[in-house]
């Protein structure tokens, strides 16, 4: 099982998504940025060192939001989606696409199969 965190930076209506890079697990999919947690660190290290790597932003983490597990054929992970207040401006890195997206535009965009929950959440509460 792999541990993953990721930040769910919103402001204004709108979410902070990268796209998962090509030759990776994924490749393509929109995803709200984060990674993988290294033996000994806490999710919040975790989640400071990868938005750090690749947008160069730092951020304050919040709550937990929701976490989930699913099973891919290549891989289980066990997801953590903590809300976070970004610092600084996001700068993508690595090569990915980054944007901002409306609440409502989420279910346009093609995410990995672990983030349907929560998509399904943030989109419901667009209607309140």
């Amino acid at each position: 099982m792999t541990t993953v965190v990721a930040a769910v930076i919103e402001e204004g209506g709108r979410f902070l998504l990268t796209r998962r890079l090509e030759n990776v697990h994924l490749a393509g999919m929109w995803e709200f940025p984060g990674g993988k947690v290294d033996n000994g660190e806490t999710h919040v290290d975790a989640l400071r060192r990868e938005l750090l790597e690749e947008l160069d932003l730092d951020v304050s983490v919040g709550d937990l939001i929701f976490n989930t597990t699913h099973a891919y054929k290549e891989a289980h992970v066990s997801l953590f989606f903590y809300a976070c207040a970004r610092r600084g401006t996001p700068a993508p890195l690595l090569g990915q696409e980054m944007r901002w997206v409306a609440r409502q535009d989420l279910p346009e965009l093609g995410f990995p199969e672990a983030d349907a929950e929560l998509i399904r959440r943030l989109t419901a509460s667009a209607a309140h």
